[in-house]
C-alpha cells in the first residue's frame, strides 16, 4: 500500500491556483461576500499562505479580475467570415456564456464591490471596452472612425453591458431573445447615425448589401416595416 504525497507548488504556479480559486469563488458570489479563509481552504492551504502571495483580498481580487477581464475580451475576437450581423452574433452569445459563468461577479464589478474605483480595477474594465470596440472597427473595416462611428460603437457597448446587467437580475428575458436583439439594436443605432450624416449611411448600406433575408439586420427591417404597416 503506497500513501498519496502532496506535491509542493512552485511561487507561480500556487499564485495562479489561488487566482482560479478566487475567481470561482467570485463568480458563485459577490467578492464582498467571499472571505481569504474561504479562500484558503478552497485552495487547501492555511490563511497565513494566502497573504505570503497576495498582501490582501483586494490585490487577490484584481489579479483574478485579470484573468476574468484577459478572458472577457477575447469573447469579441470572432473571425472576419460572413456577414456582419451573424458574427456580432456569435459574439453575444459567448459574451453572455461569460455573464451566466461569471454573474456576482461580473455585477459586483460593474455595480460597485471590493476594489472597485482603484485605479487598477477600472483600467481593467477600461481594457475589456477598448478591446471590444478595437474588435468591432476591424469588422467595420476602418481604422480611423468618424465621430459617429465612435459614438455608435462605445454606445453599443455600453448598451450590451447594461442589458447584461438588468438580465442577471432575475433574467426574466431569455437571454436567446436578448442576444438578436443586441445585435439589432447596433443596427438601429447605425441606422439612426446614417440619417444624419452621409458618411455612415455609406458605412449601413456596405454592412446591409451583404446580409442575407433571414439574417438579423434583414429581419429587423421586416419587423419594421410590419409595424408601421
Amino acid at each position: 500500500m503506497t500513501t498519496g504525497v502532496r506535491r509542493r507548488m512552485g511561487v507561480e504556479e500556487r499564485r495562479q491556483q489561488l487566482i482560479g480559486v478566487a475567481l470561482e469563488l467570485f463568480s458563485r458570489r459577490s467578492p464582498d461576500e467571499v472571505s481569504i479563509d474561504e479562500i484558503a481552504s478552497a485552495a487547501g492551504i492555511s490563511r497565513p499562505l494566502v497573504y505570503h502571495y497576495f498582501p490582501g483580498k483586494i490585490s487577490l481580487y484584481e489579479a483574478a479580475l485579470q484573468r476574468a477581464s484577459d478572458d472577457l475580451a477575447a469573447r469579441f475576437v470572432e473571425p472576419h467570415e460572413g456577414p456582419l450581423g451573424a458574427r456580432l452574433l456569435r459574439v453575444m452569445r459567448r459574451y453572455f456564456d461569460f455573464v451566466d459563468e461569471h454573474g456576482p461577479g461580473f455585477s459586483a464589478l460593474m455595480r460597485g464591490g471590493p476594489a472597485v474605483g482603484s485605479s487598477t480595477t477600472n483600467a481593467l474594465v477600461d481594457s475589456v471596452r477598448q478591446a471590444a470596440y478595437a474588435q468591432i472597427l476591424s469588422h467595420l473595416g476602418v481604422t480611423d472612425p468618424p465621430a459617429r462611428l465612435e459614438l455608435v460603437v462605445r454606445s453599443w457597448i455600453s448598451l450590451a453591458e447594461s442589458t447584461a446587467l438588468i438580465w442577471l437580475d432575475g433574467r426574466r428575458i431569455p437571454r436567446e431573445e436578448l442576444e438578436p436583439q443586441l445585435v439589432n439594436d447596433f443596427a438601429a443605432l447605425a441606422a439612426v447615425s446614417a440619417a444624419y450624416d452621409e458618411e455612415m449611411a455609406t458605412l449601413l448600406r456596405g454592412i446591409v448589401k451583404d446580409e442575407p433575408a433571414d439574417g438579423p439586420f434583414a429581419l429587423l427591417t421586416g419587423r419594421l416595416i410590419a409595424l408601421a404597416s
